[in-house]
């Protein structure tokens, strides 16, 4: 499933493809990209409610996107290993574990950010 071979629009048309089928794969199979996808459903109309200017507003909503950006890595990651690692690794389980860590900083991030565009 690559584009390679195509030039121009119909390349940008079937990367765009690729790229919708990847989100669908992941809100299907990844129950943490749903609960997050929902937690954007809220969290980023409240962004451009609570954001005051234009740079609050893109603070607020950025790392919200960060969160569901760094989450498909994290899933992509786990696919992999997944895949290549059907044996118990102590670098399979390393790789999972620092792809689950970055999830968890992004998270963090938004607890900090939004406490500070909304509480300082």
């Amino acid at each position: 499933m690559s584009s390679q071979g195509t030039t121009g629009l119909e390349r940008l048309f079937k990367a765009f493809g690729f790229s919708m089928q990847g989100l669908t794969a992941a809100f299907k199979n990844e129950a943490a990209f749903r609960q997050e996808i929902y937690l954007a459903i809220i969290l980023i109309p409240l962004g451009f409610y609570f954001g005051e200017t234009g740079v609050e507003i893109a603070l607020l909503v950025s790392v919200i996107l960060l969160v569901l950006i760094t989450e498909l890595i994290n899933s992509g990651m786990e696919a992999v290993v997944d895949r290549f690692g059907g044996e118990q690794h102590e670098l399979s389980g390393r790789a999972k574990d620092v792809a689950s860590a970055a999830v968890l900083i992004a998270l963090l991030n938004v607890v900090l950010v939004w406490g500070c565009v909304l509480f300082i």
